[in-house]
């Protein structure tokens, strides 16, 4: 028998140091080739690191939260035969995938027993948990269970750590259960629970990022508001006549239009700002990031040269992108690089909101909901489709006058979509 010890990989990118953001195993477990055994966090992804072998786990080299250096052990397996020193790499990734880590194992022969080879496990979709038990899932997930009248309680999660995914309600619905069985009192009980949260991982990253950007940028919000009764009609239009051939349009890719088409007149908001060096960076070429809520946190992928996409493009690579991030698929490169941002809460977008820049960028768009409010149109009460755009700004790059004229820029492009598409 002999120890197979991996060391924390080399990320790339001139990286020395990750952050240990999850185990998916634990002393004693049996594991397969190729299983994720953890995950670790750079300044941009979450990656996961694979077994390249089979056998027992026997140590693990630090806890959720630490910080590795690269090189250090990260865990040691238990495995059949012995050798020595030696170089083994992770899998091949499949495409668009992030870049798979190459991992350093050292052997070593020792006497052990042997380690049979791990049972597969098969779960259902529900599981019961106690009446105060809060199950781990993202706000979208617990949106969408409130929706669907499901408690998350009776639902087993699938997802790091028993986190509750849309894939595990579409299989609690699939197998019939409801929840007319949890008993009524319990929503009356008492409660005197505690729970304490680790900030590790993804929510650490997020908590840093948006403190530094609102300790270091001079942040003001502008907001408009936007009749899109027009831009909602050709939307409508064009979904069918060209849906079934080249896919459903939301409001994002028009969105994404009038940012270019917007940018040409003012190019200072498409811009990066080195606060340390005291340089300003415009650029000409488009990085839209798209904010993304996905089951580990935001994340903002970026649909890169926007300029030179077309509405179908642009839809489908927001699309490709946004599936990416909450698959927790989304490559460094993906989520980084961009030059100003998009950000919507979709229906939930309320009517006013502050976001945060995502530094080192200068502007983000924020989107609000659309609403059917009764409007007057020369002279005549009508009902039209409002919408709000809630942006902030870096003060200490763009004028507050700028900024209101960028908007208004958008304003008129989306109020007349046809300027969108006018060279």
């Amino acid at each position: 028998m002999g120890t197979h010890v991996i060391k924390m990989p080399d990320i790339g990118e001139g990286i020395a140091e990750v952050e240990l953001s999850q185990w998916h195993v634990k002393v004693g477990d049996l594991v397969v080739e190729d299983q994720v055994l953890a995950d670790v966090m750079t300044d941009k992804a979450m990656v996961d690191i694979p077994s390249p072998v089979h056998g027992k786990v026997i140590a693990l080299g630090g806890q959720p939260g630490e910080v590795m250096a690269v090189g250090s052990v990260l865990i040691s397996i238990e495995v059949e035969g012995a050798g020595n020193l030696k170089e083994s790499a992770a899998p091949a990734p499949a495409k668009e995938a992030p870049v798979a880590p190459k991992v350093e194992a050292v052997v070593e022969s020792k006497p052990a027993a042997a380690a049979p080879r791990p049972a597969a496990v098969c779960q259902g979709p529900m599981v019961a948990r106690e009446a105060d038990e809060r199950p781990l899932a993202s706000p979208a997930v617990r949106k969408h269970a409130l929706d669907l009248g499901i408690q998350l309680r009776l639902v087993r999660g699938t997802g790091p750590a028993g986190r509750v995914l849309h894939e595990d309600l579409d299989a609690y619905l699939a197998q019939g259960q409801s929840n007319a069985s949890a008993p009524v009192a319990a929503a009356y009980a008492q409660r005197n629970d505690e729970e304490q949260i680790q900030v590790i991982g993804m929510r650490r990253k997020i908590a840093q990022r948006m403190q530094d950007a609102t300790q270091r940028a001079a942040h003001f919000s502008y907001v408009e508001e936007i009749d899109v009764t027009a831009i909602e009609e050709l939307r409508a239009h064009l979904n069918e006549k060209h849906g079934a051939s080249r896919g459903k349009l939301t409001l994002l890719p028009f969105l994404v239009r009038a940012l270019v088409v917007a940018l040409r007149d003012f190019p200072q908001m498409n811009a990066r700002y080195d606060d340390e060096a005291q340089v300003i960076t415009r650029l000409g070429a488009v990085h839209v990031g798209v904010a993304t809520q996905s089951d580990v946190g935001l994340m903002v992928p970026v649909v890169r040269h926007a300029e030179a996409r077309s509405l179908w493009d642009s839809a489908a690579e927001i699309s490709r992108l946004a599936t990416a991030a909450r698959n927790g698929k989304a490559s460094r490169d993906e989520l980084s690089g961009s030059t100003i941002t998009l950000t919507s809460l979709g229906a939930l977008g309320g009517i006013v909101s502050t976001p945060v820049l995502n530094l080192p960028e200068v502007a983000i768009v924020g989107v609000n909901k659309i609403v059917e409010r009764p409007m007057v149109v020369k002279g005549q009460v009508v009902i039209r489709k409002m919408m709000n755009l809630s942006s902030s700004f870096d003060h200490r790059v763009v004028d507050g006058m700028d900024a209101a004229l960028f908007i208004q820029a958008i304003r008129g492009l989306l109020e007349q979509p046809a300027t969108l598409f006018v060279e």
